[in-house]
């Protein structure tokens, strides 16, 4: 089996619809593949309409990627096959994304103060409808010149954490988001979490942290992780009992990584599906010529 837990849709900051998402994720031989958009679920209905039109059989999981802060800095945490409906949580989200839009407003007149001729409708255009974040004002940003590719921007010199066109948002505490996920029957995945060339990245003790308030997993396999920092947080998931993940982080055309381009062992995944309560992997119909 081929597994990918870590992709997002136009419901965020991907460029693939939900539907074309697994579309893309069935031609690319995935088996199962998880559609975690930034802090929201509203691409999940229709990636699940999507799947009884497949050649293949192909398995969707639902989930969420949440932002969340730690010491004054930010990480992610991958939630899944939780209830989307569950209040506190539900509430959390929303409370995430409402403040996406005055962040990227604020983000776009420091750059304009930089000299930067970018425009909020600009930014608008490229978000469309989906949850704005960092990576619409990246692409405004790959458009005018200033930056040679999306992963560029986000330096200290642009929109990395503390760069100088960073705003922060609200964003959940950590410890509070692994009890709310539990809480609505999901499972927490660290995603990310040593990904240095993001910007700042939590001390390896806060993960032993984490796993005490209940964290599930690490995602170790992840394209900004090389092989010595792979080699290290495999051996911190076996000390502390995490299940290791590996993810793809795909954004369809936005980023470089293909879909599958790292991927999750099937007894991982197992685990997984056995520990959440809150919602099930959906299966599709596939088997069609």
């Amino acid at each position: 089996m081929r597994i990918d837990l870590h992709t997002h849709s136009t419901a965020s900051d991907g460029t693939d619809t939900p539907a074309e998402l697994v579309r893309n994720a069935a031609a690319a031989g995935l088996d199962v593949v998880a559609l975690t958009d930034h802090d929201t679920t509203r691409g999940h209905a229709e990636a699940i309409a999507a799947l009884p039109a497949l050649d293949r059989d192909l398995t969707l999981v639902t989930g969420a990627e949440l932002s969340c802060r730690l010491d004054g800095i930010s990480l992610h945490m991958l939630a899944y096959l939780f209830d989307p409906d569950e209040p506190e949580l539900l509430a959390e989200r929303e409370l995430v994304r409402d403040d996406r839009v005055p962040r990227a407003r604020t983000m776009v007149r420091k750059l304009q103060e930089l000299g930067v001729p970018i425009t909020w409708e600009q930014v608008s255009r490229i978000a469309g409808d989906a949850s704005l974040g960092r990576p619409h004002i990246a692409t405004a940003l790959v458009e005018l010149g200033v930056v040679e590719t999306v992963s560029d921007a986000f330096t200290t010199e642009w929109l990395a954490d503390g760069g100088r066109a960073y705003a922060e948002k609200h964003e959940l505490d950590p410890f509070e988001a692994i009890r709310m996920v539990k809480a609505a029957g999901g499972v927490t995945v660290f995603a990310h979490p040593l990904a240095a060339k993001r910007g700042r990245v939590v001390h390896e003790s806060a993960i032993v942290r984490f796993a005490a308030a209940g964290l599930d997993g690490i995602e170790v396999d992840h394209m900004d992780h090389d092989e010595p920092t792979r080699a290290r947080l495999r051996g911190l998931a076996a000390e502390l009992g995490l299940l290791a993940t590996g993810s793809s982080d795909y954004h369809g055309s936005r980023k470089s990584v293909e879909l599958g381009g790292c991927t999750t062992d099937p007894e991982i995944y197992g685990e997984i599906t056995r520990r959440a309560s809150g919602a099930f992997p959906v299966p599709g119909a596939g088997g069609r010529a």
